[in-house]
């Protein structure tokens, strides 16, 4: 009779192991399309042996929990490379609409294809003086001078807003961003805990699942790196070591302006813009661009505003106007700026003169004052001026050979980002199909599993019955039983 309960308890348990393991395939299933959702499979242990007579029974196994097929390589590398690619991919974003601002930069006009941008306005500027070169009492043709004069410091004036425009806007995305970074860390603090009560030496289950998923959240938005700790905790810091997230404390990012921009400290106070921009993810990349692209760009516009702006003065009060007086500036820059430090010329450059009579084409003759000769007719201050097109006065280079130079390095950029960024998305989508073949759902092979258990499932309630005869022939001695 011993004999026989044990083979009933071996029944029951496998009873008990086969609708275990049933459960976990039917929540495999249930949750085949939940973001983060890892694998399940049963663990089946093998229960201690019994001894009779001198030998060794087995005693049948149990299902003593699921188990998560996970690859901590693989979810690190991923980690690293969601990173990666999230903070080129918000790059070329903005680097896409800072193309598009040269691609059209124009003035109070709906136009906005590349013949009216910058390039095309200083080509207009310098034939406008060459065509007045012919005839240098020509009001018109002087008049047209000031009006293409007036195109080009609007159209400066538009790019250098449009650049300062954007770079508040990706300002305020950093802040945003930032904000959603700070959720995260909380989340990641709140699950450790849980995690470390629950299941301190052993795989958590769907609270690991949900921390990780919130981990490659956060590494979509800033760089960080993981350090596992005792109790399956996590400790979270930045790529440069501050620190994020310890056991069940986070430690929220701060911000606070600094030279009119968002700066970003940590828990003691630190700044960590530099970290948080080298680091990766979108925020990386949302500084990156507001504090070294856009700024880069802007720093050449003004050095090109300024070197037009001022040669040109330069030139025209170096000649004298139709009325016979020393010529006078043609356009206004900022008062404190200077060819090596330019800043804000694009901004604030603007025509001054207003009448066209004081355009100096006329050049300087020693002894006359006003001058002598060819009077009205004279043209040689104007030549000088209109030569200033392919004169090297943009830091060596001619100023429409300066813009286009810009503009290509920009486009040039550009088309790097992008295609670091397509390789970034192709390593993300093969270790995403890695880790899927692993730790993702299929459907037929939990079908197979489903129908394994089931007949396992099957036997076993099968040799509960055949006992349970055996169990009543033993009971009813003399009687004869039948079998089924």
């Amino acid at each position: 009779m011993a004999t026989i309960g044990a083979a009933f308890n071996i029944a029951t348990g496998a009873l008990d192991a086969d609708q275990a393991a049933l459960d976990i395939v039917a929540n495999n299933t249930a949750n085949v399309n939940t973001p983060g959702y890892t694998l399940e499979t049963p663990t089946w242990t093998e229960n201690d042996t019994a001894s009779f007579g001198g030998l060794n029974f087995g005693t049948g196994v149990q299902e003593t929990g699921a188990q998560s097929q996970r690859d901590r390589v693989l979810e690190q590398a991923m980690q690293q490379q969601t990173q990666t690619e999230s903070s080129s991919s918000a790059r070329l974003t903005a680097l896409d609409q800072m193309q598009a601002i040269f691609s059209g930069a124009t003035s109070a006009g709906t136009d906005t294809s590349a013949a009216s941008g910058i390039g095309s306005d200083l080509s207009n500027f310098f034939d406008s003086l060459s065509s007045l070169e012919g005839s240098p009492a020509n009001d018109s043709l002087r008049q047209s001078v000031l009006g293409s004069a007036g195109t080009l410091a609007s159209d400066f004036n538009s790019a250098a807003a449009q650049l300062q425009s954007q770079r508040q806007s990706l300002d305020e995305q950093s802040t945003s961003v930032a904000g959603q970074a700070n959720s995260l860390l909380q989340n990641i603090a709140q699950l450790n805990v849980q995690i470390e009560m629950t299941s301190p030496n052993a795989d958590a289950g769907t609270l690991e699942d949900q921390r990780q998923q919130d981990l490659t959240n956060l590494s979509q938005l800033i760089g960080i790196r993981t350090v596992p700790t005792e109790n399956n905790g996590l400790t979270v810091t930045t790529m440069g070591g501050a620190l994020l997230v310890s056991e069940g404390q986070a430690y929220a990012i701060t911000t606070g302006e600094d030279a009119g921009v968002t700066h970003f400290f940590d828990a003691e106070g630190a700044d960590i813009t530099g970290d948080l921009t080298a680091g990766g993810g979108q925020l990386g990349g949302i500084l990156t661009t507001r504090d070294q692209d856009i700024p880069q760009v802007a720093s050449s516009l003004d050095a090109l505003a300024y070197a037009v702006g001022s040669s040109m003065n330069t030139q025209n009060e170096a000649g004298w106007d139709q009325n016979g007086v020393a010529g006078t500036a043609i356009f206004s820059l900022p008062a404190n700026a200077t060819g090596a430090n330019p800043a804000g010329s694009a901004a604030q450059i603007a025509v001054v003169m207003t009448d066209p009579t004081k355009i100096a084409a006329a050049g300087t003759i020693p002894g006359s004052t006003p001058p002598a000769g060819e009077g009205p007719s004279d043209n040689t201050n104007l030549v000088a001026m209109a030569n200033l097109e392919n004169a090297g006065i943009v830091n060596g280079t001619s100023p429409t050979s300066y813009f286009s130079d810009m503009v290509t390095s920009l486009g040039s950029l550009t088309s790097e980002v992008s295609s670091e960024n397509t390789a970034q998305q192709a390593s993300l989508t093969q270790l995403q199909s890695q880790i899927g073949s692993i730790s993702g759902v299929n459907l037929n092979d939990e079908a197979a599993a489903l129908e394994t258990l089931e007949q396992s499932y099957q036997a076993a309630s099968k040799l509960f019955t055949v006992l349970d005869q055996v169990m009543a022939s033993a009971l009813n001695l003399g009687v004869e039983t039948s079998y089924t």
